[in-house]
């Protein structure tokens, strides 16, 4: 089962406040120990909203809505995506994290087999296809 792992934003990440060489030693030691385990897909940390953009989507119509965003308790600092055996063991990581403060929300992430029979094999080859695509890109541009 693969868990993203939301890191919500504060007033410090907002405001574009790097943290402490501290904070990211023990960051990074969390980081060792979630890849040393073999549960890490990825994770980062992500810019203030100042810097992003919202598309909104209303039929054919879109409308960009440039940062920053209102309501920091409800924007993201960062993510990990997990690949554990249950909820409750992406909980027990998230336990072990080195955060302070704050809320970090958990969130089971789709997999081909929960879209029933809506996911054709055709749909299935197709996801396949994209994912060992998008891999081989990216293992390129590295």
């Amino acid at each position: 089962m693969r868990f993203m792992v939301l890191v919500k934003a504060n007033k410090d990440s907002e405001a574009g406040v790097m943290p402490s060489t501290e904070v990211l030693t023990a960051m990074g030691k969390f980081n060792e120990e979630l890849v040393k385990a073999g549960v890490l897909l990825a994770g980062e940390g992500l810019h203030p909203s100042s810097r992003g953009a919202r598309v909104r989507c209303e039929g054919q119509k879109r409308t960009v809505i440039d940062g920053p965003f209102a309501e920091t308790k409800e924007l993201l600092a960062g993510f990990w995506l997990l690949q554990v055996k249950s909820k409750e063991e992406a909980i027990e990581w998230i336990k072990r994290s080195p955060f302070q403060e704050g809320e970090i929300e958990i969130r089971q992430v789709f997999e081909a087999s929960d879209f029933g029979d809506s996911m054709t094999p055709e749909l299935l080859a197709q996801e396949e296809r994209l994912r060992a695509e998008s891999e081989a890109r990216a293992k390129a541009a590295r």
